[in-house]
């Protein structure tokens, strides 16, 4: 019994998993917009801030708090399970009250915040127990953070119709508070891990100034907006070409899949390369094959669905292997010292790919009504994530 309650499983993986499987579920905020829209009597645009204000401040929380998470693992990851419980459950109290500023600050700010640390919390304590394959136990924990929409999109549409909107975030706000706690709870180091010894951590203005980590921040910041200019068009895009709403559910369904395995699959076969930053090359290669394919062939305007589906889960797939590559990325080209702060300053890249991924998208398509000019844009921007993977992110380690 205290081998299994002292291994990389109990103590990394499934904790990891019990607190990304529950954050994940920001992600669902399209299932609920447009009911949240129609009860507080708001239009869909002015809700859909909500969402970009949590992923601002998941990036943003992360960025300032890497040096909790350094420090102590179990602070960070209970403050990680008050905040996103506390602003979920809050957004429900919000939109009792119809109070669209109260969704700003509950949803966006105060689990904002939560996502951030409970993001970050779990990563580096993986990274020790797993520190053999850490590409693998890293991508098992973010798939979490992926599949959680496959998960929690059918519970909350069940409990949306069974109980409403209000009451399916008190009930689920209970479920996420177990779930987290728990995580909390197991979340453990290695018996007998001692940091490395230095004055205090990695000082942000050298970090920020270092080229390595610039070229990282660039690459990870036009991946994550390149994907969401993409993935938030996908329903619109699908609808356009004459398909189904239960096709369209499906392709969803499928390429969200494809996002949980391309963190699992891009991170595990990094742990084989010489240089993770291969990844990078790959997926951005890979992005802008499929791109131009898509571009050449005109296959939205010529309805030719299979070739867009192939898109949809190709950058899917990238967009969660950037995810899931970054830790140990940073980790191969800094060490493991300080890698919390390291890794959370590289996630400030989510919080502006947050506010401009998805109005990139809705910009170009309102200005000239051609989801194929998005991807022109989309793929002249991998092509320069690919030239920076090339030239500022060296393989030597940078101590």
């Amino acid at each position: 019994m205290k081998g299994l309650r002292n291994n990389k499983w109990t103590r990394a993986a499934i904790p990891a998993l019990l607190l990304h499987c529950s954050i994940g579920t920001v992600y669902c905020w399209s299932l609920v917009k447009s009911d949240i829209a129609e009860y507080i009597g708001r239009s869909k645009g002015e809700v859909e801030w909500a969402f970009s204000i949590a992923i601002f401040f998941l990036g943003m929380s992360a960025a300032f708090a890497g040096r909790i998470v350094e420090k102590d693992i179990h602070k960070s990851s209970l403050i990680a399970t008050c905040c996103f419980v506390a602003g979920f459950a809050g957004t429900g109290l919000a939109v009792q009250l119809k109070s669209l500023a109260g969704i700003y600050l509950c949803y966006g700010v105060v689990m904002g915040i939560g996502l951030g640390l409970g993001y970050l919390s779990p990563v580096k304590t993986l990274m020790l127990w797993f520190s053999e394959q850490k590409g693998l136990a890293t991508g098992l924990a973010v798939a979490g953070f992926g599949l959680a929409k496959v998960i929690a999109s059918p519970v909350m549409t069940g409990l949306i119709d069974s109980v409403g909107i209000i009451k399916m975030f008190y009930v689920l706000a209970v479920v996420y508070f177990i779930m987290m706690f728990a995580g909390h709870l197991l979340l453990k180091k290695p018996d007998g891990w001692v940091e490395e010894q230095g004055t205090g951590g990695a000082k942000v203005g050298e970090i920020l100034k270092n080229p390595v980590f610039i070229g990282i921040w660039l690459m990870f910041y036009i991946n994550i907006t390149c994907g969401l200019a993409l993935i938030s068009q996908e329903k619109d895009i699908l609808t356009t070409m004459g398909v189904s709403a239960a096709v369209i559910s499906l392709v969803s369904s499928m390429s969200a899949i494809f996002n949980a395995g391309g963190r699992i699959g891009f991170s595990a076969a990094a742990d084989k390369l010489k240089d993770r930053n291969t990844i990078y090359k790959l997926i951005f290669i890979l992005s802008i094959g499929i791109s131009l394919i898509t571009i050449f062939t005109n296959a939205v305007n010529n309805g030719i669905v299979i070739l867009a589906v192939i898109l949809l889960c190709v950058i899917n797939a990238g967009y969660g292997g950037g995810f899931s590559n970054l830790p140990t990325l940073l980790s191969d080209r800094f060490g493991m010292k300080s890698i919390s702060q390291i890794h959370g300053l590289a996630l400030s890249a989510w919080a502006f790919a947050g506010l401009s991924g998805n109005q990139l998208s809705s910009y170009i398509v309102s200005a000239t009504g051609s989801f194929t000019n998005v991807l022109y844009v989309t793929t002249i921007l991998y092509a320069v994530a690919l030239v920076i993977s090339f030239v500022l992110v060296k393989s030597s380690r940078t101590d």
